[in-house]
């Protein structure tokens, strides 16, 4: 989407229990935010130290729909495959 300006936009902010899941997630959504699509594009940003805002822009209704159903697919996909946690022992 370089150099056309995106009407769409839209940001999901995820809020985790712990500042390292929020990382842990960013780790894994980056690869895929920094891939360049022709109808959109993503940037991750951390607002604070639990959260991660994905900003998705796209030229269209329909481009902008589609990312944010597949970032949300990603982000649930990550957040459901780590691990419980688990106390430590004494």
């Amino acid at each position: 989407m370089t150099g056309t300006p995106a009407p769409w936009s839209v940001t999901i902010s995820v809020r985790t229990q712990r500042p390292e899941v929020a990382g842990w997630l960013e780790r894994a959504l980056r690869p895929e935010a920094s891939r360049e699509v022709p109808r959109a594009r993503a940037e991750l940003r951390r607002s604070a130290p639990d959260r991660l805002e994905i900003v998705l822009e796209a030229r269209d209704t329909g481009s902008v729909r589609a990312a944010l159903n597949t970032y949300l697919g990603w982000v649930h996909l990550a957040l459901a495959t780590l691990p419980p946690s688990r106390p430590s022992p004494p």
